[in-house]
């Protein structure tokens, strides 16, 4: 009856983990094989038919307020190439970065990443990251001044420029004047990756003082409803506004909490900090450079509109005669972990190293990250230097696992002592667990001891998760074969006849090559562990690995591989541990035969 009752229990918990775990990825696991996706439809001009608010700020001078006015910015989405042509541009080229600046309201809002493609094929479009208003996914930054009483330049505002092309060796001035003798220039430079130096300065050339504040912006369209492929916040991965805020990031804002917070929206002291909108593998932050008190804003308008702002506390008294300059530094760009480590310490910038959201195991996570870097320039191939990241880290393990072979030989040598008490008490439970535990002690054998390698196993396999999941320099690696992007599921699955039925199984029943191999290497490393005393864990055992298999299947084919080779590697050190202690592998063996005689005996 107990067998019964134990193999109904096996069966609910598999049925359990099969139908549950979709639901489970869903919450809480972003979806891997839309990562390109979701790219692809950033990158590319709209044709429907759209209207969209825009948000533009006023700060007030009076009190010194940081408050945004709605500015309605209502049309038809139009093609991109169309809108870059209304308005007078100064182009962007770097090594790394192609675009432009628009004169109209000096706005970057036209930026491509040369180093990344939006598709696996070579000859696909780079990545955009920002694109002016009126396109689809409208994403840009602006500076300018807030005040009152004076005339200051607006979104609408065309400005001059004294260059053609912003590029490392030539910065750009934009400047622009009012009737009332005040001048204002916004010079900017950029270096050969991705950070761009504003510097905002006014001049009063009039006969009275003047008031006004700073500001930098970052506005950006988002509709996850409208377009089911935008990246969505989890709790693996935060995705959306973000910034350090008292020297601390923050990560538990999200589009929602603009939202709600309604017209005051969220405010934060980003001082000695930085503010803007994370994705996966992007960043667009706004970078005060000055100790001056600076205050942060996250504001939500209609039409799917978020935008970041900063700028001073109080505005700033200009005395004729005088300039007011502030410097602010914009980052727009892929988030490569060695880069953003190097911009802060270069620049002292606090904790841009968190915009990649690590979570809390980010000291041990960055240290495997820089282990796979280096291993891949070595060799060349991620997926080799997956492997040889997998010997390091069994390498580090084995006394570990020597250990728990010792252990595994204990638990053996005392488990005749073992039947003898569950014979004995076999109708009470209770005793018969107080019993062995008795045993355990007089024997000193430590039942957990070897659980420990796999608990170890789990910050690795974690930390390898995000570190996939993550890093961008881990995006569109290939390994080997079919196998074009080690960031992405395994593509070939027996459940389609690979690729030649017409059919799209679900995420979950999608099981690849690579997970099918990782069940049949764990079933094998199962099969030389010692049986166990409980019916019920053996039978978890014995189908544990076929579960996993599909568990695995949705997750990046990396961590598929890290794990295979890990059995891989496993089998082979037990093997070797077996030839070390040839009495166990004798007591494993006459185990077996017992079992069979005893299963024969049942069927004849």
């Amino acid at each position: 009856m107990d067998d019964k009752r134990n193999i109904i229990m096996a069966v609910l918990l598999t049925g359990i983990i099969l139908f549950g775990w979709p639901l489970v990825m869903e919450q809480f696991f972003p979806e891997m094989v839309n990562q390109n996706e979701a790219t692809e439809q950033a990158a590319s001009p709209a044709a429907d038919p759209a209207s969209a608010d825009g948000l533009a700020p006023a700060v007030s001078t009076d009190t010194g307020a940081n408050d945004i006015a709605a500015d309605a910015v209502a049309g038809t989405i139009r093609p991109l190439a169309a809108v870059l042509r209304e308005n007078p541009r100064v182009l962007i080229d770097t090594p790394r970065l192609k675009g432009s600046i628009n004169l109209q309201g000096a706005r970057f809002d036209d930026l491509t990443l040369t180093d990344y493609r939006v598709a696996l094929d070579k000859d696909s479009d780079p990545v955009r990251l920002f694109s002016p208003s009126g396109t689809e996914n409208a994403y840009f930054s602006r500076f300018g001044w807030a005040g009152k009483d004076i005339a200051l330049p607006g979104d609408k505002t065309v400005w001059s420029a004294d260059q053609s092309k912003l590029t490392p060796e030539t910065p750009v001035t934009l400047s622009w004047n009012n009737d009332t003798g005040q001048s204002f220039a916004i010079t900017l430079s950029i270096d050969e990756n991705y950070l761009v130096t504003a510097e905002q300065s006014v001049t009063n050339r009039g006969e009275a003082d003047i008031a006004v504040n700073p500001f930098g912006l970052l506005s950006r369209v988002r509709n996850p409803n409208t377009i089911p492929s935008v990246e969505q916040d989890s709790w693996t991965i935060h995705i959306g506004p973000m910034g350090v805020f008292e020297e601390t990031a923050n990560f538990d804002t999200d589009y929602e909490d603009v939202e709600e917070a309604g017209a005051s929206g969220v405010s934060a002291n980003v001082t000695n900090g930085w503010i803007g909108f994370t994705d996966k593998y992007w960043l667009g932050a706004l970078i005060p450079v000055t100790d001056t008190k600076i205050d942060g804003k996250f504001r939500a308008g209609s039409g799917d509109v978020y935008q970041a702002q900063i700028s001073r506390q109080n505005a700033q008294i200009v005395a004729p005669g005088k300039v007011l300059t502030t410097t602010t530094r914009l980052f727009a760009g892929a988030k490569e972990t060695a880069l953003l480590d190097t911009y802060k310490e270069q620049y002292n910038i606090t904790l841009l190293d968190r915009a990649i959201d690590w979570g809390w195991f980010y000291w041990f996570e960055k240290p495997l990250f820089y282990l796979l870097n280096w291993l891949f320039e070595m060799v060349g191939n991620f997926g080799v230097a997956i492997i040889l990241m997998t010997f390091v880290v069994r390498g580090i393990m084995f006394p570990i696992a020597q250990k728990q072979f010792a252990s595994m030989a204990q638990m053996r040598a005392v488990q005749p002592k073992m039947k003898k008490i569950q014979e004995k008490h076999k109708d009470d439970k209770q005793k018969q667990q107080q019993e062995i535990m008795k045993l355990y002690k007089d024997e000193k054998v430590n039942p957990l001891a070897g659980c420990l390698p796999i608990f170890l196993q789990i910050p690795i396999f974690f930390a390898l998760y995000k570190v996939l999941m993550l890093s961008i320099e881990m995006r569109h690696q290939p390994f080997m074969l079919w196998i074009k992007d080690l960031s992405a599921p395994d593509p070939l699955t027996p459940v389609n006849l690979f690729g030649l039925i017409p059919f799209d199984p679900p995420s979950f029943l999608a099981v690849g090559i690579l997970p099918i191999l990782m069940g049949i290497t764990m079933h094998f490393q199962f099969k030389l562990n010692p049986q166990q005393m409980d019916p019920i864990q053996q039978q978890i055992f014995s189908f544990m690995p076929w579960i996993l298999v599909f568990i695995m299947a949705p997750f990046a084919a990396g961590l598929q591989l890290y794990w295979t080779v890990s059995n891989i590697l496993t089998i082979i050190q037990q093997k070797w541990l077996y030839s070390r202690h040839p009495q166990l592998k004798e007591m494993m063996a006459k185990e077996a035969e017992e079992k069979a005689r005893k299963e024969a005996e049942a069927k004849g």
